[in-house]
């Protein structure tokens, strides 16, 4: 599917753009992968780390705000990954305008370049909490996954694919609640804080959100947004397995943080289906037709089905958590 074609991803030095670029090398000869990000430094990391792909592999710098440098940066493009995003959620809060520009208005940036270019396909990388948003970080992502499932209305001419993956925190991702405590145990901290008991997660791994986004790019016809299924945790059965010996706080919620992480809602369970190792949503407009765009194999939720984290069918408890854990690749 991605011999010899040519990959762009856009805030492709974050936790997800280096696994990314593993997988794809491991798996794929590309004739070209392009890094297209704000960091400098970050590039400069990512270069020596992937030394041995330098003659395939081009930097660019760049902001998913401007419109020309992606358009130069879009040329001969087959693929493109959308990574890039203000996804801190007190950050976001702080500078809700800035979140504005990179997350909403970044967003039609790649669609009109992708479209002007001639791009075959477009994965845009969602969050859960784009559902029933209750942060600004998580709106945008609600604006911008809109936006890029109605960008299929507008590229008939051209056929550019734009599809959406959906998950939560990454396991180890940087921001992310493991590397938050490995930092405290490391400090020698006694007791790790946690903001609800009741709290749950979904647990994925850096190479199942890269799974999935092969998926998208091999099967997505246009309009679908992928789920992987994946096993739940509870918050504090994850913190005693980091530090069995340790005490857990309880410090209340924070401002735009959810107890549970819900990928499908009951709203949703009108236009999805359920297949072996994930779910589709699939979009509801005219220009979406089941014969030309349905994925065959799926099977249709019941009405009012929801994905969330607190009532998911698998769950991972203490003893699984900490055999896990031994796996994850920590980003700080």
């Amino acid at each position: 599917m991605l011999n010899d074609k040519t990959i762009l991803i856009t805030g492709g030095t974050g936790s997800f753009g280096k696994k990314f670029v593993e997988r794809i090398f491991n798996k794929y000869t590309p004739r070209k992968l392009i890094i297209y990000s704000r960091d400098e430094y970050k590039q400069f990391l990512m270069r020596q780390q992937f030394a041995k792909y330098d003659s395939k592999i081009r930097y660019f710098i760049g902001d998913v705000r401007d419109k020309d440098r992606m358009l130069r940066a879009f040329n001969g493009v087959d693929y493109v990954v959308h990574a890039a995003a203000l996804k801190q959620v007190p950050a976001c809060e702080y500078n809700p305008f800035e979140a504005v520009k990179t997350n909403i208005h970044g967003a039609q940036n790649v669609i009109d370049a992708a479209i002007d270019r001639n791009v075959k396909k477009v994965i845009a990388l969602s969050t859960d909490k784009a559902v029933n948003p209750i942060n600004l970080y998580g709106a945008t992502k609600l604006a911008s996954d809109k936006l890029f499932i109605a960008a299929n209305a507008y590229s008939v001419k051209t056929g550019t694919v734009f599809s959406v993956v959906r998950y939560g925190n990454v396991s180890g991702s940087r921001g992310s609640v493991i590397p938050f405590f490995k930092m405290l145990i490391d400090k020698g901290e006694k007791v790790l804080p946690i903001t609800d008991f009741r709290m749950t997660r979904f647990w994925i791994t850096l190479d199942q959100a890269v799974d999935l986004v092969f998926k998208a790019l091999a099967e997505g016809k246009g309009g679908e947004t992928y789920i992987s299924k994946i096993p739940s945790f509870k918050i504090t059965d994850l913190a005693k397995a980091m530090h069995p010996k340790g005490d857990l706080k309880e410090i209340g919620i924070r401002e735009g943080e959810k107890m549970d992480e819900v990928m499908i809602t009951e709203y949703d369970s009108f236009y999805t289906y359920e297949y072996d190792k994930h779910y589709i949503i699939y979009p509801n407009f005219e220009w979406w037709n089941f014969k030309e765009h349905f994925t065959e194999g799926g099977k249709k939720v019941a009405e009012f089905f929801r994905y969330s984290s607190d009532s998911n069918k698998e769950w991972f408890g203490f003893e699984e958590l900490k055999s896990r854990l031994k796996e994850v690749e920590i980003a700080y």
